[in-house]
């Protein structure tokens, strides 16, 4: 089995956005696919997301508490202004939210960078308890142009239709499927998932709803997957640890997509 030690992550958080489908069947999830002029999965479909700012950790700074750490705040921040930039929802957040005044925030956040601006104008506050930690991924021994450390967080939208819409940027496409009709899009090749995508996909097709999402997640601590190389065979396999929730710990290299 390959295992090297490889190049600083660069701190990264993401969201996995449920909702309840409106036919009854499994929750959905919010899905973008980026630009294919992006250094890092061009023309994957992927969840909302993106690099950790000095400006996250500042604020973080600020809001220091007893169960968290300031580099975890940061993350939390992360996410949620990420998802406020490239979906237009406004979530992690409290105080009076509308529709007019998500999107008002969103264009405020796109030419501020930051998100505290944002807060002091509109007068919300962070309501971090809806952020629920899912996953850690650094794949530091792939040979990567980038190599992300990024934290996965769950959040639920709840129920009803709420307009969202891309950022016209790094991100082609907005749409709402549930986990397995990603992995079946992908089967058809009708849309590309990277490796840590199809592996959490795979574990969020468990779930019939978003408190069994929630329960599964609180039950199991947040390691940090590092995916390794195990060519003691014929055919190499890209693996993961066996003991972190997921249904399927390994694919075969020749197959894995990648950033």
């Amino acid at each position: 089995m390959t295992s090297e030690t490889g190049p600083e992550g660069i701190p990264a958080a993401t969201i996995v956005i449920f909702r309840t489908a409106s036919d009854g069947g499994p929750p959905e999830v919010l899905m973008t696919v980026r630009s294919r002029n992006m250094a890092f999965a061009g023309g994957m479909a992927v969840f909302p997301g993106g690099r950790v700012d000095p400006a996250d950790f500042k604020l973080a700074e600020t809001l220091k508490n007893s169960t968290l750490s300031v580099d975890e705040i940061a993350h939390q921040i992360a996410a949620i202004r990420e998802t406020l930039e490239e979906t237009g929802l406004a979530l992690g957040l409290s105080g009076d939210i509308t529709a007019d005044s998500a999107r008002r925030a969103r264009t405020m956040i796109e030419a501020e960078g930051a998100l505290a601006p944002v807060l002091d104008a509109f007068g919300w506050d962070l309501d971090l308890d809806q952020i629920v930690p899912f996953a850690r991924w650094f794949p530091q021994n792939e040979k990567l142009s980038r190599v992300y450390d990024t934290r996965f967080y769950l959040a639920d939208l709840g129920t009803g239709e709420v307009d969202v819409s891309i950022d016209n940027s790094e991100n082609t496409r907005l749409f709402w499927t549930s986990a397995q009709g990603a992995i079946d899009a992908a089967g058809r090749g009708e849309i590309k998932l990277i490796f840590p995508t199809r592996r959490n996909l795979e574990r969020l097709a468990l779930f019939a709803n978003f408190d069994e999402a929630r329960a599964h997640a609180e039950a199991i601590p947040v390691k940090t997957i590092i995916p390794q190389i195990d060519d003691s065979n014929d055919q190499p396999m890209l693996t993961i640890m066996e003991d972190a929730g997921y249904p399927i710990t390994a694919e075969l290299l020749s197959t894995v997509k990648r950033g």
